[in-house]
């Protein structure tokens, strides 16, 4: 959803400050089984999985290692990837591990995997963010773009996560995310969850090189004519259940990687060859002559303004306001 009020572009573009020394934020591909088959996934759509069943779920010692480091950082771990978190074994337990190590963490889940006690776990251990991908405002469009998941289930760990927050005034934002996608009321969906959770993120459908085009606002965050910068590789670093690196997240078949944080720090990647003139050529308006930028399908629909840390300043808002 394309608010005019929503500013995308900026008049100068670089390095973010809170990135110079070490990535704001490191995305996870923590897992790649699912209990979902939502038509518009990628992973649903690709061999993807396929191709990672060696590694369907992040090691521990892979998942440590690179806590350790964010830690020092007071990054964010943004546990994502092709599957639902929750269905790793150990993804509690290793919640805890980060957050006792320094590091932030932001979860996206389908909400169908909580229990009162794992909630309570997560929570209790100070989670900066639960988001819900929900998709939808009602039972029958639920059903046909969350396949195999339950509504009912999810509006249940979405309040019992909230009462938990509450109780334990812990600093936890709940967020709901909405795809604008085709078949989908993306208004009334908003106007339902709006009404219970700090905040409502409506995203971009994106085909992530995959899907077919069911975009329902196909209107671009930043001029595809202008070729400018795209902000994730001033802010952002992708490790997958290897602990491979790629240049951006929009390789979530991870067929670009360059590096391995087993055997190079995450600073030093970060502050490394590959990532400056990655970045060399963004700046210089020649993202397309970076094989996997130029095709890159959704690179327009990255804000520069309207981002992950937005959501959560507004969701910081609702809360605090909530609960006063």
């Amino acid at each position: 959803m394309n608010k005019p009020d929503i500013q995308h572009t900026q008049d100068a573009y670089g390095m973010r400050e809170q990135a110079q020394e070490f990535p704001m934020m490191v995305v996870l591909s923590f897992i790649y089984v699912c209990n979902a088959g939502c038509p518009n996934c990628p992973y649903n759509n690709s061999d993807i999985r396929r191709a990672y069943k060696d590694a369907m779920l992040m090691p521990e010692d892979v998942f440590k290692r690179i806590a350790d480091e964010c830690g020092v950082y007071n990054s964010l771990l943004r546990l994502s990837g092709g599957g639902e978190p929750m269905l790793h074994p150990k993804a509690v337990e290793l919640i805890q591990y980060a957050l006792e190590k320094g590091c932030r963490v932001g979860l996206i889940t389908n909400g169908s995997r909580f229990s009162e006690t794992n909630l309570r776990s997560i929570i209790e251990a100070g989670i900066d963010a639960i988001e819900f991908s929900v998709d939808a405002g009602d039972p029958e469009t639920y059903a046909l773009v969350r396949p195999l998941l339950d509504w009912e289930a999810l509006n249940r760990n979405v309040k019992t996560a909230l009462a938990i927050r509450n109780e334990l005034k812990a600093p936890t934002r709940i967020v709901a995310s909405i795809i604008n996608q085709q078949g989908v009321d993306v208004a009334a969906a908003q106007g339902y969850w709006e009404k219970i959770v700090d905040k409502v993120q409506v995203r971009k459908f994106l085909t992530w090189g995959y899907n077919e085009d069911h975009s329902a606002d196909a209107t671009p965050y930043l001029p595809p004519e202008e070729r400018l910068p795209c902000p994730w590789l001033f802010e952002r670093l992708n490790i997958d259940s290897r602990g491979d690196v790629t240049l951006c997240g929009e390789d979530i078949a991870f067929g670009e990687k360059f590096a391995n944080i087993m055997e190079r720090s995450i600073k030093e990647i970060w502050q490394g060859k590959e990532f400056t003139r990655f970045r060399e050529k963004h700046l210089g308006r020649k993202g397309d002559e970076i094989p996997i930028c130029s095709r890159c399908p959704d690179w327009q629909y990255r804000s520069w303004q309207y981002n992950y840390w937005k959501v959560l300043q507004d969701a910081e808002a609702t809360r605090t306001r909530r609960n006063r």
